[in-house]
């Protein structure tokens, strides 16, 4: 006795094992797919998402080590400054954002809001009793 009768993606007629589902691997595989797209993103897939994205954003507008970019650039591209994954203060008290090894800080120049963007140095690590380094 056959425990489903039909493919559960294309409907067509199941032969062979008993147990079977499926007509072959890429019914499977749709099916899946179109299951798993009717679900709700996670919370956790739209955090790592946004932290993937925002890491390739800070890449590739700071390959020099150190830039200074408008805000409204990175935020049209789709970056989320409330996404990042660490955060470190320096002597003067300012704190850089960071998303893995990419950081940024917000400043205000000219009446303009700009990001200074900079790559995590190892003299940051050597600093972290003093000024401290927190995780998220």
């Amino acid at each position: 006795m056959r425990i489903q009768e039909n493919c559960l993606y294309c409907e067509k007629p199941l032969t062979g094992r008993t147990d079977k589902k499926y007509c072959d691997l890429h019914c499977k595989s749709a099916y899946q797919y179109q299951k798993q797209r009717l679900e709700p993103e996670r919370f956790y897939n739209k955090v790592d998402n946004q932290l993937r994205l925002n890491r390739k954003l800070l890449k590739e507008y700071n390959r020099a080590g150190k830039s200074i970019i408008r805000s409204k650039v990175l935020l049209d591209a789709g970056f989320d400054p409330n996404f990042f994954t660490h955060y470190w203060k320096n002597q003067k008290g300012e704190v850089y954002l960071f998303v893995y090894e990419y950081g940024f800080l917000k400043k205000f120049e000219n009446e303009k809001e700009k990001y200074v963007l900079v790559i995590w140095q190892e003299y940051m690590a050597k600093n972290l009793g003093k000024y401290g380094l927190r995780r998220a």
